[in-house]
């Protein structure tokens, strides 16, 4: 079965050094949500689970309990016919000692097109960082229309996803 394609060109330009890709919208948030190994850890499992994604309010449907590349997972918000589901693959997963997490890139149908990470690491003073860093433009009718509020709002959700990791780190 051949896998869906992504529906960017770009794929894997979040783990490139250097600048994300001209035409779209960028993204990067950065955050300390706390200090220690047994943080990173939890942390990283709360990302690499979909756990941080369902606690931020965003129901997940994936065949995998756990990112890796090639992954399906659909992410959906709002309810009936209100709800938006946006479909995307895993594009790369890392399980290192110093930083763990994952980037998703969109597929057809998804209201937007592109690819965001996620991503937990642990500097040499062991503070923990957690980072959103995507870069997207619209895909869909309603996307477009929206404007300049879909920015504010990816923003509003990578802060969300940091508050959300920060408790989960200090209820480990």
């Amino acid at each position: 079965m051949t896998a869906t394609p992504f529906s960017y060109r770009e794929v894997g330009a979040t783990t490139r050094p250097g600048p994300l890709p001209d035409g779209y919208h960028h993204l990067h948030h950065r955050v300390l949500i706390g200090h220690g190994r047994d943080v990173l850890e939890a942390a990283g499992a709360a990302v690499t689970t979909w756990r941080m994604h369902r606690e931020a309010g965003v129901r997940v449907h994936s065949p995998a309990g756990r990112a890796e590349a090639g992954v399906r997972v659909d992410c959906a918000v709002g309810a009936g016919p209100l709800r938006i589901v946006a479909p995307c693959r895993v594009v790369w997963a890392a399980r290192e000692p110093d930083r763990i997490g994952f980037s998703y890139g969109t597929l057809g149908g998804h209201p937007e097109r592109g690819e965001e990470a996620f991503v937990v690491e642990l500097d040499a003073a062991l503070a923990v960082w957690f980072t959103v860093t995507a870069f997207s433009r619209p895909a869909r009718w309603y996307t477009r229309l929206a404007g300049p509020a879909v920015p504010v709002l990816q923003k509003l959700y990578a802060r969300r996803c940091g508050r959300v990791l920060r408790r989960i780190a200090a209820d480990r």
